[in-house]
């Protein structure tokens, strides 16, 4: 009940308030020291970068010993939609120097946290991501949005279902067309093919320790065979 609170309050500011007029419109800053401490660290050739929103900064705070234990470096920042990851993407990603990035967004874009959802805007900018990382030598994962039927800072947003569904067609598609490793949330984060699974979650939107268990099997597999290769 208190992570929902908070969530729904951070949401309310972001809509609301306008992230964009804020001076640091992508929060560079957020990871700014992290990132300096592993930039001049020992290189970890097992490094994998997880981009994303609050379903991945919600994520390592849930489940901090599964980033540890399994080099995985988490950049996820609440509300953010696609053009802010892709804003902050080369000092939260590129700079790191890892061997994999996992790119998840979207979920905020089709809450318009920014501003009308307009999934070209959202696909041209998980393309972006995925040119950058690949000029650097960096093996993109691209993974699916997860399950979602409403947005409780946003109930207004219309067809989330549908929205959500089509983008994912759309990041399949793409990710065949470069033959490039996918994580695909969706069906086993769902139960009726549309909403986030109540056992999964407590907000409907995020998921809860053991959605994440259901995420990590997933993402472990993909990472594992990646590395192995």
């Amino acid at each position: 009940m208190k992570r929902l609170l908070i969530i729904t309050m951070v949401f309310w500011n972001l809509f609301f308030n306008g992230a964009a007029q804020t001076p640091d419109w992508a929060n560079k800053a957020r990871y700014a020291q992290s990132n300096l401490e592993l930039q001049e660290a020992q290189p970890d050739p097992m490094r994998v970068v997880l981009m994303g929103n609050s379903i991945t900064e919600f994520w390592e705070e849930t489940h901090p010993d599964f980033f540890k234990n399994n080099h995985l470096v988490g950049r996820g920042i609440g509300g953010q939609v696609s053009s802010q990851m892709l804003a902050r993407f080369r000092q939260d990603v590129i700079n790191l120097n890892p061997r994999i990035v996992v790119i998840n967004c979207g979920t905020n874009d089709i809450a318009e946290n920014n501003g009308p959802y307009e999934e070209d805007i959202t696909m041209d900018n998980i393309k972006s991501m995925t040119e950058l990382a690949t000029a650097h030598g960096i093996t993109v994962v691209l993974s699916t949005v997860l399950p979602c039927d409403s947005f409780c800072w946003n109930p207004s947003a219309k067809d989330v279902v549908s929205k959500i569904q089509h983008l994912n067609q759309r990041i399949k598609e793409y990710a065949g067309q470069l033959q490039l490793p996918l994580i695909d949330y969706y069906p086993s984060m769902s139960v009726d093919g549309s909403s986030l699974f109540h056992g999964y979650t407590e907000d409907g939107v995020h998921p809860n320790a053991r959605g994440y268990d259901q995420m990590e099997a997933l993402l472990l597999n993909m990472v594992n065979e990646l590395r192995n290769m």
